[in-house]
């Protein structure tokens, strides 16, 4: 396959990102056709008595957003209008990609214990023959860990009395060395965990092992990942999707495994986008620069900075870039997916801002004005070399829609990461809240094929 071609297809690919029109009148995104005001719901819709709770302690409610639990001190988060505040975690995107078949794990039989005290054997008892669900949590932690719950507690209310029969559910402590039995039983009645969900903790050794073989080893534990393993031990089928997506998007995945009687194949916890099965190099553009150009746009956009900046000329060409979609006034996903991209900045060094751009696009434009920009990002620290942009609906709406990132609702934006190499065409995405140094290990992959 020669360079252009290869360059045509990944180009091609991002394409499959970006929701297919019903037909040619539907080329431009949809929102344009109304004002964008009037495109909004309303922001006082969760302003309402007990609409706001904390994920930790699901007693404590508010009706004023911004509200802090006096407990832990979280933010209050707000459910959607007419679901109960604490049933449900922060709202992200289902879309393809969340989601990536994974290569069975090799799962060790190593010796743990559950929230009660009872010594088990973690495959043996836990995994063999068996449908689970695995997530990794830790009970001091004060980010995702609660949401992570929250929503395993959802997917115990819809499972009914299959949790237990059907499908286990398993919360993998990341901090075996505090998270004794005694702290897991506390932890696991806040979210009313019934039979058939099991918190483990167990020795330093044996658990580090176990972590390793999940996928999920890290060095400091606030660096977990949020995604989680789905899998069919009898059929040998496993995935990796995304543990703060709804309850209903996970529980379909839960389904699809039960039903599985084929191996999965696929290794993919980041995974490259899709190419088409067929195409011909004679379409493909003269060079990597003009497929470039020719595909993503070069509308203007507005950074932090209130620096007018071309999405194509200034923000792309030339670099490898890690973008990923986020609007200011969130309070579930956005804050802790930041958080998860500054401490991919610090792995990655001064090559942010040489090598690398880090660029941050709102989802909602209209209000997302420079200056909130600039205080929403002012938290984070982020440095030369990551933009966090905004600007007019029209241009902010066609970025978004070429990277498969548009939505109507900024509810329901996507949680995934899109990393490309510009001037390879190599293009891949990836959970914006995976292990950060898996994320930067990615990055400094694509580096190394640019620099050859």
């Amino acid at each position: 396959m020669t360079k252009r071609f290869t360059a045509a297809l990944a180009l091609f690919a991002l394409c499959l990102l970006a929701p297919a029109p019903a037909d040619a009148s539907a080329q431009r995104p949809r929102a344009r056709k109304q004002p964008a005001a009037k495109a909004q719901p309303a922001k006082h819709d969760h302003a309402e008595t007990g609409s706001y709770s904390c994920p930790m302690h699901p007693e404590v409610v508010s009706s004023k957003p911004g509200a802090k639990c006096p407990k832990c001190g979280m933010n209050l988060t707000a459910a959607e209008k007419g679901a109960p505040a604490s049933n449900e975690a922060a709202p992200a995107s289902a879309k393809p990609g969340t989601s990536a078949v994974a290569e069975a794990p090799q799962i060790p039989d190593v010796p743990v214990l559950d929230q009660n005290g009872r010594r088990l054997n973690f495959y043996t008892d836990l995994v063999k023959g068996k449908t689970v669900a695995v997530n990794f949590i830790f009970t001091t932690c004060t980010t995702i860990c609660p949401p992570l719950a929250a929503t395993f507690r959802r997917v115990q209310q819809d499972l009914g009395e299959r949790v237990g029969r059907d499908v286990h559910l398993i919360s993998v402590s990341v901090d075996p060395v505090t998270d004794t039995p005694e702290r897991l039983q506390s932890f696991a009645s806040k979210f009313k965990a019934g039979p058939g969900w099991t918190f483990v903790t167990g020795g330093k050794p044996e658990i580090t092992t176990l972590l390793k073989s999940l996928g999920s080893m890290t060095a400091d534990k606030n660096d977990h990942t949020a995604m989680m393993l789905v899998g069919n031990d009898a059929a040998g089928s496993w995935t990796r999707t995304y543990g703060l997506a709804p309850a209903s998007s996970i529980l379909k995945v839960i389904n699809e495994a039960a039903t599985k009687s084929a191996t999965g194949k696929s290794n993919a916890a980041e995974v490259s986008l899709p190419l088409p099965s067929a195409a011909g190099p004679s379409a493909a553009p003269a060079t990597t620069a003009d497929a470039s150009a020719k595909y993503f746009p070069n509308h203007v956009l507005i950074t932090q900075d209130n620096k007018p900046v071309r999405f194509y000329d200034d923000l792309l060409k030339g670099k490898v870039v890690l973008i990923n979609f986020m609007f200011t006034t969130c309070t579930g996903i956005c804050p802790p997916m930041t958080a998860n991209l500054a401490k991919v900045q610090s792995y990655l060094g001064d090559r942010v801002g040489r090598d690398v751009h880090i660029i941050s696009i709102s989802v909602d434009p209209t209000v997302d004005t420079p200056e909130k920009m600039k205080q929403f990002s002012a938290g984070f620290k982020p440095g030369p070399g990551w933009y966090f942009v905004t600007g007019k609906k029209e241009n902010v709406d066609w970025v978004l829609y070429k990277l498969g990132g548009y939505v109507d609702d900024k509810m329901k934006h996507s949680g995934v990461l899109i990393i490309g190499n510009e001037a390879t065409g190599e293009w891949l995405k990836t959970a914006a809240l995976r292990n950060p140094a898996q994320i930067a290990q990615a990055v400094n992959d694509l580096l190394k094929k640019k620099e050859n």
